[in-house]
């Protein structure tokens, strides 16, 4: 499953969420099944935005733990918009 987590930095200054990341990484677990895919920032570096993958939203939880002292987290189930489509029942929405 497909994930879009939204991160918002405390005091709205990434730096030390940078600086966590630069020395340890991204902090996912051994065997999680977590797979980043990708993310952006927001121009104001308040927040970013991180696609991940994972077999749960379950999961996520012990990779958020890690951050959670410079991060507040919000986290929303997403899939592509062709397989929303494709899934879709045709005729007028309900």
């Amino acid at each position: 499953m497909l994930y879009m987590v939204i991160e918002r930095f405390k005091g709205g200054d990434p730096s030390a969420a940078g600086e966590r990341f630069m020395l340890r990484g991204r902090l996912m677990p051994e065997n999680s099944g977590l797979a980043y895919i990708a993310s952006w920032m927001a121009a104001d570096g308040s927040r970013c935005y991180q696609l991940m993958e994972s077999p749960s939203r379950a999961a996520l939880d012990p990779w958020i733990a890690n951050w959670a002292d410079l991060v507040d987290f919000e986290v929303v189930p997403v899939q592509s918009s062709a397989d929303f489509w494709a899934t879709r029942p045709p005729g007028p929405s309900r």
